[in-house]
């Protein structure tokens, strides 16, 4: 945040003593405000305003449904309060800081959510600093976003225990769910095999596993995962439903060798991965789609519900 005042530069920054800013609920977040100025200023104070909030986002698709009970959902606080880093007073020219600290801690009954930027959830918080001036001058601000992590919910023990069983999957015409049985015989034959290291994943790690071509009548063009989030968000006796794609990660091109297995390997996306949520207002919960695309145009897509959980470990993506 730059200000120009009679040919005055005064730039004001937010630096916290974490390079990534992310932290953990009842951890201390710390750093300094930095006001740069090439010439002796006055202040009425800089005040340190911390917010973090749950909003709702207006999605394209639900406008008319949404709409109906959209400005009924007020967005929920979940933390709000402000600091005071320096009373008034006159900044010298040059390079000035002025250290603060906060501790993370949520409003009374409420739960600090992971950070996350989805199509109909969107939870953020945010530090802004603001150098109050003279009623002649414009107030300086400058904002900037830190990272709310969540430590594994439940038993630590018993999750690494549900994390270590693989999920081996087979794909075959007959296992489609939405293809009538007596359409079975207009499909040419097919046999596709897997598995995923887990169906409860640890986002700090990639998702891992492999998928195998055993068989195919038919040229196959190309294997995708697809990572889905699948966002509900529940009012009264009202559900709003979304499943949107995050990334799409290609695994092969062209028609593979059968019997050999291809690796699955995707790191999740920070922003828009967070662990499995569920509350009263809204769920976040994620899946994975195996996408095969054969030659003919035709595609086969197989759905598989996860558990995102968080166990930290030595090298965090």
């Amino acid at each position: 945040a730059k200000f120009e005042e009679l040919h005055i530069m005064v730039d004001v920054e937010i630096r916290l003593d974490r390079y990534d800013r992310v932290y953990f609920p009842g951890e201390t977040v710390s750093g300094v405000v930095i006001v740069h100025s090439d010439s002796k200023i006055s202040h009425n104070g800089i005040q340190l305003q911390i917010e973090g909030s749950t909003k709702l986002c207006l999605s394209a698709k639900s406008v008319g449904l949404f709409e109906a009970f959209y400005s009924s959902i007020k967005p929920m606080e979940l933390l709000n309060y402000g600091i005071t880093v320096c009373s008034a007073g006159k900044i010298p020219v040059g390079h000035t800081e002025f250290p603060f600290e906060f501790e993370l801690r949520p409003r009374k009954n409420m739960k600090l959510f992971e950070t996350y930027h989805g199509v109909y959830v969107n939870v953020q918080y945010v530090i802004t600093a603001q150098m109050v001036r003279s009623m002649l001058s414009k107030n300086i601000e400058k904002s900037i976003e830190f990272i709310v992590k969540n430590a594994v919910g439940g038993d630590k023990d018993s999750l690494v225990h549900k994390k270590k069983s693989k999920v081996q999957f087979e794909i075959t015409p007959q296992s489609l769910k939405n293809v009538q049985k007596q359409n079975l015989k207009h499909l040419f034959d097919f046999r596709i095999t897997g598995h995923f290291e887990s169906g409860v994943c640890n986002v700090e790690e990639p998702f891992m596993g492999s998928i195998c071509v055993q068989s195919s009548k038919e040229e196959i063009k190309s294997i995708e995962l697809q990572f889905v989030r699948v966002e509900t968000i529940h009012y009264e006796k009202h559900e709003i439903r979304e499943a949107t794609e995050v990334q799409n990660v290609q695994l092969a091109d062209g028609n593979v060798c059968h019997h050999f297995d291809i690796p699955i390997y995707m790191i999740f996306p920070r922003l828009f991965t967070c662990i499995t949520t569920v509350c009263d207002a809204f769920t976040v919960e994620f899946e994975v789609n195996v996408v095969v695309l054969f030659k003919d145009s035709h595609m086969l897509t197989e759905n598989f519900p996860i558990k995102l959980v968080r166990i930290p470990t030595k090298f965090n993506f």
